[in-house]
């Protein structure tokens, strides 16, 4: 299922959604045609890396800022275009609602907090691994979580496709997104413990899913306030 537009209008111009688009494109370009020899070392440098937080160490090459900040670092990079525009969908399709609700500046401390949680989840359950973890998955994760919760109801043009099968639907969020993170536990959890697998944090998704949505039920409470 990719979705393709949501029949959620916000009142707003998402203009920090649109600003983390554009610095995550513009990160993904600089990285891979204006760094001499590429982008790989940059994932070993500026990417999330769980032994070196878990050990306190940084493992050559050395990171170009202190380790802790590479959870930071590694929510604007990207391991190809399929990554960054499946990445950026997502974002622009269900990113606006939440920053409609929230405003702006609490939206961007929502974006990061759910991917360094995200990325601390990761990092726990891979608690040794000295491989780079790099993407916004977690961030526009908790985004997902936020947006289930608070538009169920919602419908999500969505294009469908099984085999041969292909044909746009209109699918509340609700199962939509709710299949997403089942896939994503499914996937997680069956991955978990071996030592190849597809390369995908699937715990860093799970991570930043239930901290937006836990997030966002606390909000709601506070705010006293219902939406559709």
């Amino acid at each position: 299922m990719i979705p393709l537009k949501d029949e959620n209008p916000s009142d707003t111009i998402p203009i920090v959604n649109i600003f983390l688009i554009i610095t995550n494109i513009s990160v993904f370009i600089y990285q891979n045609y204006f760094v001499p020899g590429g982008a790989q070392p940059l994932f070993l440098q500026l990417g999330f890396i769980p032994y070196e937080l878990s050990h306190f160490v940084d493992i050559n090459p050395k990171n170009l800022v202190p380790v802790p900040l590479t959870i930071f670092t590694a929510m604007f990079m990207h391991g190809g275009w399929l990554h960054l525009l499946s990445n950026m969908l997502y974002l622009w399709i269900f990113g606006d609602n939440i920053e409609d609700i929230l405003g702006h500046v609490k939206y961007l401390i929502f974006y990061i907090v759910c991917g360094i949680a995200a990325t601390l989840v990761h990092g726990f359950i891979n608690i040794d691994s000295q491989i780079p973890t790099i993407g916004a998955s977690g961030a526009i994760a908790g985004i997902l979580g936020a947006y289930m919760f608070l538009f169920p109801r919602a419908r999500i043009k969505t294009l469908l496709i099984i085999f041969f099968f292909v044909k746009i639907v209109y699918i509340p969020a609700i199962i939509m997104l709710g299949f997403w993170i089942l896939i994503q536990a499914i996937s997680g959890f069956a991955e978990y413990g071996l030592r190849t697998g597809s390369g995908i944090a699937w715990f860093a998704h799970i991570g930043g899913f239930i901290t937006g949505l836990a997030l966002i039920a606390i909000i709601k409470k506070r705010k006293g306030r219902r939406y559709t």
